[in-house]
């Protein structure tokens, strides 16, 4: 059995032997802040550094110089004008802050990429992916006969094969790495909600019949042991399941009623900042940035020892 197989099925025999989890399970995926920070304008443009460069990089540019600081912003313009018109817009800004804002998802992206890239061409093919996965089950399905129905191979391979397809934008059978962090983590890209919402009908589902019942949606959550009393949190739960999730009060949870619990529509964090930046920058006000526009502001976008400095003055005054 190669590596990559062993330790899938090792940890899905520890799931089974252990049994089910008896806390709380989150399956509500919300859009993460983008900083800690205060949000104060011509104050501090501390949370307007970590929005556009994520909270690692802007300690980074703290570090830098101005000129060094302007002169890595003027090279992240570059990357965020998308389609190399001289132009960044908001939607450019927004899709660059919504990057930066879930760089760990790439990373984890990079560390596996090379476990699945057999030939190296710098591409994943659905047949790399599912030999890298489950070669070892293929060649030896009488192995697996004991597994049972919801976590076996045979039920994990079409699932994988339906999330690969639906990440595979171009269709051509082979992710990119922008694909394959999508394949990886479908909560994080728009395109692959609808992925999201029916995985998780299917995972809750234990009856089969399309739609998430209350027991179950109890069940997912919650081990309830025979004769044993119910949390107080898992009775608020039946009454949030009543009120708030079974939207047309039929019993049970369809597959929009799931994608409003599980998807709920968020304040734009991204969007709003895309907006002031473009905002406070744009000096012809033709509601886009140049680069020029993106540098005569810079510090707005980027910090550096001299506007580290300035902050930590304003802050050691304040203090007084």
């Amino acid at each position: 059995m190669d590596v990559l197989c062993m330790l899938w099925f090792l940890s899905m025999s520890s799931w089974l032997a252990y049994g089910k989890p008896t806390l709380r399970k989150e399956r509500i995926h919300h859009d993460s802040e983008l900083s800690r920070q205060n949000h104060e304008d011509n104050k501090s443009y501390q949370y307007d550094h970590e929005a556009f460069l994520g909270k690692e990089e802007a300690k980074t540019f703290d570090q830098l110089s101005p000129e060094e600081s302007k002169d890595r912003l003027g090279k992240i313009v570059g990357r965020i004008d998308s389609d190399s018109d001289g132009y960044i817009t908001t939607n450019e800004l927004k899709t660059w802050i919504k990057r930066v804002q879930k760089r760990y998802v790439y990373e984890n992206m990079a560390k596996v990429w090379s476990d699945y890239d057999l030939n190296k061409d710098n591409k994943i093919s659905w047949e790399e992916y599912k030999k890298a996965t489950y070669g070892y089950y293929l060649a030896n399905p009488e192995e697996f006969e004991d597994a049972t129905d919801q976590f076996s191979f045979k039920k994990m391979l079409p699932r994988d094969e339906r999330r690969f397809k639906a990440a595979d934008l171009d269709g051509d059978l082979a992710a990119d790495r922008e694909e394959f962090t999508a394949f990886l983590h479908p909560e994080e890209f728009d395109h692959m909600k609808e992925i999201v919402v029916l995985e998780t009908l299917e995972d809750i589902d234990k009856n089969g019949d399309g739609f998430v019942d209350e027991d179950e949606y109890i069940e997912d959550m919650f081990a309830h042991e025979e004769g044993g009393p119910e949390p107080d949190w898992v009775k608020t739960e039946r009454d949030q399941f009543s009120d708030f999730r079974d939207l047309n009060k039929d019993g049970r949870m369809d597959l929009e009623e799931i994608r409003h619990w599980i998807l709920p529509q968020d304040y734009d964090h991204a969007q709003a900042e895309a907006r002031h930046l473009v905002y406070e920058s744009d000096i012809d006000k033709d509601q886009m940035l140049t680069k020029e526009e993106i540098l005569e502001n810079w510090n707005m976008f980027v910090g550096s020892q001299a506007t580290n400095y300035g902050e930590d003055l304003t802050r050691n005054h304040d203090e007084l």
